[in-house]
């Protein structure tokens, strides 16, 4: 489970919110290298503070402090590489093929599974990071709190939940270490051989500051050495570091 990153892992059954328990812990000086899992949150949420939460005992909810030495503007990649560990970790445990939407979502047929949400942190003396995520285990279709998510077992897979936190936790820390030894177009490798979003017609909707927004539609053709999209549109290529993406086909 990448031993040599990890110096605590605690296991409770409900919690606020793994990011924000993880997230104390680093301000306090000792998150880093810490990882929380709760069965419940009360409070999760995703990106754009969307709500997120499942019933108790019907997902899984992971927490990772780490004090990355990348630079800043590198840090994209950890949601990144958290999803392709997220996806081999699923993979491994129960078989079950999961590919990647840009840039923080796992799918199963097109349907989510997993949303990824990784936050700075400033420590005491440097700044760290909380990389948090949720997978749905074992919801029903009634339970699931949007039509296009779903369930580990609404896939049909029998799951151990320490198998597949054992999984994810070792993919995480390999993924981890490439991008750390600074291999980014390894990185870059993974993750488009593992994204769904490649290849397909998007609309990418911005948020503008000031309130309004900006939709952009094209092609999604790649992803750039700092994590971004690239999107083939009318006027040329641009690059999208942010935004709502929906795969329209």
């Amino acid at each position: 489970m990448g031993a040599g990153l990890w110096h605590s892992v605690e296991v409770v059954g409900s919690t606020g919110s793994t990011n924000a328990d993880v997230a104390a812990r680093i301000r306090a000086g000792d998150g880093v290298g810490l990882v929380r899992v709760a069965d419940h949150q009360s409070t999760g949420r995703g990106r754009f503070d969307r709500r997120w939460e499942a019933p108790p005992g019907a997902a899984v909810a992971i927490s990772l402090g780490v004090a990355p030495r990348r630079p800043l503007p590198e840090w994209m990649w950890l949601s990144l590489l958290t999803g392709v560990a997220v996806a081999r970790g699923i993979r491994r445990a129960t078989g079950v093929d999961a590919t990647l939407k840009w840039p923080n979502d796992v799918l199963v047929d097109g349907h989510k599974i997993c949303g990824i949400l990784s936050e700075r942190v400033d420590g005491p003396s440097s700044p760290g990071c909380v990389v948090g995520f949720g997978i749905n285990v074992s919801l029903s279709a009634e339970e699931l709190p949007v039509p296009t998510a779903t369930s580990l077992r609404l896939c049909g897979a029998e799951v151990d939940r320490a198998d597949l936190i054992a999984e994810v936790l070792d993919a995480w820390s390999q993924m981890y270490r490439m991008w750390d030894e600074g291999r980014l177009a390894q990185m870059r490798q993974a993750y488009e051989d593992q994204c769904s979003t490649l290849g397909r017609q998007v609309r990418v909707l911005l948020e503008v500051p000031g309130g309004t927004s900006r939709t952009v539609v094209g092609e999604a053709i790649g992803i750039d050495h700092t994590g971004a999209v690239l999107v083939q549109t009318a006027t040329g290529v641009e690059a999208f570091a942010a935004g709502d993406v929906t795969h329209l086909r």
